[in-house]
């Protein structure tokens, strides 16, 4: 049996408008000007779906969808349920699927995220970032701190159990006590996932151009010790970079990511990436950024992953990961012997920035703290 037929399968859905663009967001999104065009563009995902699914083998079924952007949650619940309905027609869903939805804090509304809950979105993902109402205006969040709040207990209200709250920190003039407050504060709102990352000046940002001032490097890893030390106090273990989960709530979909398998992406600007055969096709779609050329179906680009990229390809996610990953799971996934990871995979060993136990390959704490010097010996000129 071809073994990219064994890999799960989700789908990623992009939904590429918000109330107004963050300065420090690189993600594809539009500020909203002259409303959404909502029942053009959930024709277009459907029309993209179709597209996508004549590259994968009619029997795989999608184990994941996730929703985000941008802010889906601007989407009227009919919109969303017409998408999913029309999804359902196209593809079989395992009957677990794990269903997520980004929100903002700014677009709850209890009646629309009671609706949401009742069409199947099962997990939700609320855009918090901090608890602090001057840091979420340095940020340029369209929420408060008490509309942080709020929106946790509509979600709670609504049904939603499977809860993500995002946080950052390195924040301009953030002290470490102050992240503290606000990890603390997303802990004893008792969600079942956390996602704490570091605010970074990415190209093509208003902060990248313009940059705040932030804390300095040592306070930043202090900070986040710090908070790493109390979510783990809590029962929030780390079992990604950026990911902490209470026990059985990692996100499904995101671990898909990570363990390389297999995903469309349809929506503007969206990414996917298909196994056909192994190694020799393994595909990555890439849809139009513009909303506009996105609505006229233009085009999507595919490309074929090289195979002398794959070794790199395949650690890049997998190192994210606290677990790693295990050398009989590198062939199966990528089609590829253990000896093209060489010799990047020895030299890592012997200075320490990876550990083996018997098969399984994982970061230790110096390779977990340098993985971009890790993912470098990995690169192929």
């Amino acid at each position: 049996m071809n073994q990219a037929l064994l890999l799960p399968l989700s789908l990623y859905i992009h939904f590429p408008w918000c109330i107004q663009k963050c300065p420090y967001c690189d993600f594809n999104s539009h500020a909203v000007k002259a409303g959404i065009p909502e029942q053009a563009y959930i024709d277009a995902l459907l029309a993209d779906l179709r597209v996508d699914l004549a590259l994968v083998t009619p029997s795989r079924p999608i184990q994941s969808i996730f929703m985000g952007g941008g802010t889906p949650s601007l989407f009227s619940p009919q919109a969303i349920q017409r998408l999913l309905l029309g999804i359902q027609e196209q593809v079989l869903l395992t009957p677990d699927c794990e269903i997520t939805l980004e929100a903002n804090p700014g677009t709850f509304e209890s009646a629309k995220f009671k609706a949401f809950r009742q069409l199947g979105i099962n997990r939700l993902s609320i855009g918090i970032q901090s608890f602090n109402d001057p840091h979420l205006k340095k940020l340029g969040r369209v929420h408060s701190a008490a509309e942080a709040l709020k929106a946790v207990a509509i979600a709670q209200q609504a049904g939603f159990d499977n809860l993500n709250l995002d946080l950052m920190f390195g924040l301009p003039d953030q002290t470490s006590e102050q992240a503290l407050f606000d990890v603390q504060t997303a802990i004893d709102l008792n969600p079942t996932h956390i996602s704490f990352y570091q605010l970074t000046l990415e190209p093509n940002t208003y902060f990248h151009r313009f940059p705040p001032k932030l804390p300095e490097d040592d306070t930043i890893f202090a900070i986040q010790k710090n908070c790493q030390q109390r979510l783990a106090a809590h029962g929030y273990q780390q079992y990604e970079i950026s990911a902490y989960a209470q026990q059985g709530k990692q996100a499904r979909h995101n671990l898909n990511y990570w363990q390389f398998g297999d995903y469309l992406g349809i929506g503007a600007g969206a990414h996917g990436k298909i196994s056909q055969a192994l190694p020799e096709k393994i595909i990555r779609t890439i849809k139009p950024k513009s909303p506009e050329q996105y609505l006229k179906q233009a085009k999507a680009k595919h490309q074929t992953i090289a195979i002398e990229q794959l070794p790199l390809e395949f650690v890049m996610n997998h190192l994210r990961l606290k677990t790693g990953f295990n050398l009989a799971d590198y062939v199966a996934v990528t089609g590829l012997g253990v000896e093209s990871l060489e010799p990047a995979l020895t030299q890592c060993l012997q200075q320490g920035l990876l550990v083996k136990n018997q098969q399984q390959i994982s970061c230790s704490e110096k390779g977990w703290d340098f993985l971009d010097v890790v993912l470098e010996k990995f690169i192929v000129l």
